[in-house]
């Protein structure tokens, strides 16, 4: 687990299952599940920023907003944001892919292992 933002900010604009919906200081507590898409924050120094998150939840209390997501790139450029996400996306697909290779060849050789025990018992 990381953690992509830990800062004070002045509003967040997330989107949810329903849409998009925005908080600013004060606002009252609540829980929200997040849709994949955009988060924008804007700093105290009056900056935008943007996350790109995952689906994921999105918990109101008090001063704090805490948003846990499977996967999250953080920018304040959205053209160079969306190549990073791209790529990180690439990089996910290929690890997959490998994922998927190593359990295929798992498999197989379990396949062997019984066929051959078989043999071995007759």
């Amino acid at each position: 687990m990381a953690v992509c933002v830990d800062r004070p900010v002045r509003r967040i604009v997330a989107e949810g299952p329903e849409g998009h919906f925005g908080m600013l200081p004060g606002h009252v507590d609540f829980v929200s599940q997040l849709a994949p898409g955009i988060l924008l924050y804007e700093t105290e120094e009056g900056g935008e920023r943007f996350v790109a998150v995952n689906s994921g939840t999105l918990v109101k209390c008090g001063d704090e907003v805490r948003v846990a997501v499977r996967g999250a790139v953080d920018g304040d450029d959205l053209p160079r944001l969306r190549a990073k996400v791209e790529a990180e996306f690439r990089q996910h697909d290929e690890e997959e892919r490998e994922a998927r290779a190593a359990l295929a060849r798992l498999e197989a050789s379990m396949v062997r292992r019984f066929r051959d025990l078989g043999m071995q018992s007759s």
